[in-house]
């Protein structure tokens, strides 16, 4: 197999910041020092889940704005924001606002959709609106308006000491362009394409045939030829990859067990498409730096793109994720052509 013939520019990682209950502090605290350890190995990006109702960060953009006065060159994103816990408007003056603190390093990724259990969380998210919600691409697109500029108000002007905008303030002029769509079917896929957007691919996807036995490297790739084909950019779009990929070089003999036994659960799962909508789930990779280069030069959605972040395994301890970060950069990514950023590097 030809090793991917787009060179890997960027590598990243992405976590859900699990915390115990009785001390959720220092569960923020871990994840905001694995922030600043990715920093530190010359890792280009930092991604954060959305987990509401659970025990992981509920709010990325309060994290990832305290992540700003903490580090100084790494690119920092939320993978992803799903719109419908959302007011457009409101999140916009969140992302502005957290891109200014950072210099321009947020990278706020999102998805539409209704929220996950809606019937239960309705009455307490929209009590009084809950049958009018959209939760479709108009959602979004309201969103990508008002953080391009556009009017959210038709007045301007002065009423006795206070001053009014049209558009949201404060506005982050390049904000716009580090927008990213969370799709995992050729229609988000097309439609992500279509407005302009990058594109996060996932360790899920939706098969679009159902008489066949469905390969995820192909699916995911034919979404990132899809996308690619519709964006004004072409080949130029930029796509990252989210895959939970564990490097074992550095491991205890007890951590490579544990990874194994974690990888070998989740396995049925990814063997026929799961629930309603048949979503696909990638395997997770374990190994050796040299074993998943080979893996990953095998993989046709990893030879698609140029820039990966590297999902962490949800229920590891703070030790495991320094050595697979720690790997990551040292072992995995310069094995596959990656070079790690320095200070004053983007």
């Amino acid at each position: 197999m030809p090793p991917s013939p787009r060179p890997l520019r960027k590598l990243g990682f992405l976590t859900i910041g699990l915390f115990d209950e009785a001390d959720p502090r220092r569960g923020h605290e871990t994840t905001l020092e694995l922030i600043t350890l990715g920093e530190q190995l010359g890792l280009d990006s930092a991604w954060l889940r959305h987990r509401h109702l659970q025990y992981g960060i509920s709010s990325p953009v309060a994290v990832l704005a305290a992540a700003t006065q903490r580090t100084s060159r790494i690119q920092l994103g939320t993978a992803v924001t799903p719109l419908g816990w959302e007011n457009p408007l409101r999140l916009a003056e969140d992302l502005a606002t957290v891109d200014l603190l950072s210099g321009g390093r947020l990278n706020p990724g999102f998805s539409v959709g209704p929220p996950v259990h809606y019937e239960q969380v309705r009455g307490a998210l929209y009590p009084d609106t809950g049958e009018d919600e959209d939760f479709g691409y108009r959602r979004a697109e309201r969103l990508l308006a008002l953080v391009r500029g556009e009017d959210a108000s038709d007045f301007a002007g002065t009423e006795g000491i206070e001053v009014y905008s049209r558009r949201v303030q404060p506005h982050s002029p390049g904000l716009a362009e580090r927008l990213w769509y969370g799709a995992g079917s050729l229609r988000s896929a097309r439609w992500a394409g279509e407005h302009g957007l990058n594109l996060l691919t996932s360790s899920v996807v939706k098969p679009e045939q159902t008489d066949s036995v469905p390969d995820f490297a192909e699916i995911q790739a034919e979404q990132i030829r899809t996308f690619r084909a519709l964006h004004p950019d072409r080949e130029r779009a930029r796509v990252s990859q989210g895959l939970v990929i564990i490097p074992t070089d550095s491991a205890t003999p007890e951590q490579r067990a544990r990874y194994e036994a974690y990888v070998l659960a989740r396995t049925p799962r990814t063997l026929t498409p799961q629930g309603p909508n048949r979503l696909l789930f990638a395997p997770d990779l374990v190994g050796s730096s040299a074993e998943l280069v080979e893996r990953l030069h095998a993989h046709a959605g990893f030879r698609e793109v140029d820039e990966v972040a590297v999902a962490l395994p949800f229920s590891f301890e703070h030790e495991d994720y320094v050595q697979i970060l720690t790997d990551l950069a040292t072992r995995l990514g310069p094995a596959l052509g990656w070079t790690p950023s320095t200070p004053g590097q983007g």
